[in-house]
């Protein structure tokens, strides 16, 4: 183990110190733009010499406090942890496990291409906000990854800084053609558009005030494209790649982002089939991860083509067919009339499996392995049809639900699902980095 004397502490890239310097600039511009009439009234009354006066202090100001946040931020890599030391005025520092670092991405946005530098953005258990390492030269950044990655997985210090990025192979691409065209035939975005054309004229006939409509209209529609160019915007060029560290995600048009799956973190997959995709057999897969921001293994992709990539999330799982899937019994009309036919269940000797929707469906995989509970709700209507539902909660906080089962069949599933987790976190193999390697 290293002394705390032989410890090397590093700096960020000086790039750093620029974007640090803009903080009591925006402070402010904050303070400006809350009042701008107040502000008006108050630069009225200076004169030209005074504002120079002003810039001419404000600016060196602010470039030396981007300087010394810069200087006082360091970081260094122990036998077992990561530290950040940060603060110029109020001193942070961070003590992270390497071996409770779950993902660790590596972000671009534009300015940050531009200038040759990248983010560290570090997922670690038990910890809601996330530690990050901004900037760095993106060489740097990607070997820094690497190395916390190695460490991670029980590598020594110097083993691990020779290993480098783990080789990927890529699977899956994202044509922005197909992106493009599945964020079209959305729910949300004809949801709007049919919303604007059944409200506008109604609009029109109480209040023939062209003004009135305009000022509806356009929020309206704007909300739509706006949801819409967001999401192609930053799942533009997806890619999913696969490696020894977990599966690869890079994406983004004007930020890059470089995220990676974690192996064995995966709590819950979901596969969502909005009823416009459906005649072109798209599916969108989610995920939930445990401590972890990531929520899209793929925004589209054909249907044989997601469950492939779904096998390699959970190895060993095989994604169930509708025809599969058992309907709750035909009294469940007595509680949702038509929509109970949207519900389904399957369980597997890997996963517990629950559809849910019947526009939009989505069909969610729990393996056995990740389930923390399992509980019997039922309500007094419920009751009344002898119907209850099984709720299967996991790691990642979620909850999946197995809806309108017959009271009898909920009991059985209750008692069975617990002696399954058990086995399953039993043979469970242990969650760790580059299990390949």
């Amino acid at each position: 183990m290293l002394p705390e004397d032989a410890v090397v502490e590093r700096r960020l890239h000086p790039v750093t110190s620029l974007r640090r310097a803009w903080a009591p600039i925006a402070v402010i511009l904050g303070w400006a733009t809350h009042d701008p009439g107040q502000t008006q009234r108050q630069l009225e009354r200076l004169t030209a010499t005074t504002l120079l006066i002003g810039v001419a202090v404000i600016v060196p100001a602010a470039a030396l406090y981007g300087f010394l946040t810069w200087w006082y931020t360091r970081f260094a890599i122990t036998d077992t942890e990561l530290r950040i030391r940060t603060g110029l005025v109020f001193r942070r520092a961070a003590h992270i496990r390497l071996e409770r670092i779950q993902a660790i991405d590596v972000t671009r946005p534009l300015l940050a291409r531009l200038a040759g530098v990248a983010k560290l953005r570090l997922d670690v258990v038990g910890a809601d906000k996330k530690d990050q390492l901004a900037f760095l030269g993106e060489r740097e950044a990607r070997a820094l990854r690497a190395e916390l990655l190695a460490r991670a997985a029980g590598f020594a210090p110097e083993t691990a800084r020779e290993i480098g990025e783990a080789p990927a192979r890529r699977l899956l691409r994202v044509p922005p053609g197909t992106l493009a065209g599945a964020l079209l035939l959305t729910g949300a975005t004809w949801g709007t558009l049919l919303a604007a054309l059944a409200v506008l004229p109604v609009l029109w006939a109480w209040t023939h005030s062209l003004w009135t409509v305009l000022g509806t209209a356009l929020p309206m529609l704007s909300a739509a494209g706006a949801r819409s160019v967001g999401r192609f915007v930053a799942h533009y060029d997806w890619t999913v790649a696969e490696s020894s560290d977990g599966l690869r995600i890079d994406r983004g048009l004007l930020d890059r982002t470089h995220e990676t799956v974690p192996p064995g973190r995966v709590q819950t997959v979901r596969i969502v089939e909005p009823l416009l995709w459906r005649a072109l057999g798209w599916v969108r897969v989610e995920l939930d991860v445990a401590g972890s921001s990531n929520s899209v293994l793929v925004p589209v992709a054909p249907r044989a083509v997601a469950e492939s990539l779904v096998a390699r999330v959970l190895p060993g799982v095989s994604v169930p067919s509708h025809p599969s899937l058992s309907r709750p019994p035909r009294r469940a009309g007595g509680c949702v009339p038509l929509w109970w036919r949207g519900y389904g269940l399957a369980v597997t000797d890997a996963v517990f499996a629950a559809r849910h929707g019947l526009l939009r469906r989505s069909l969610s995989l729990v393996p056995h392995a990740k389930v923390q509970s399992v509980r019997l709700t039922q309500g007094p209507w419920q009751r009344l049809w002898r119907l209850a539902h099984v709720r299967v909660d996991t790691g990642a906080d979620r909850t999946v639900t197995a809806r309108l089962r017959d009271a009898e069949e909920a009991a059985r599933l209750l008692r069975g699902q617990a002696d399954r987790s058990r086995t399953g976190r039993r043979d469970a193999v242990p969650d760790r980095w580059m299990a390949g390697c």
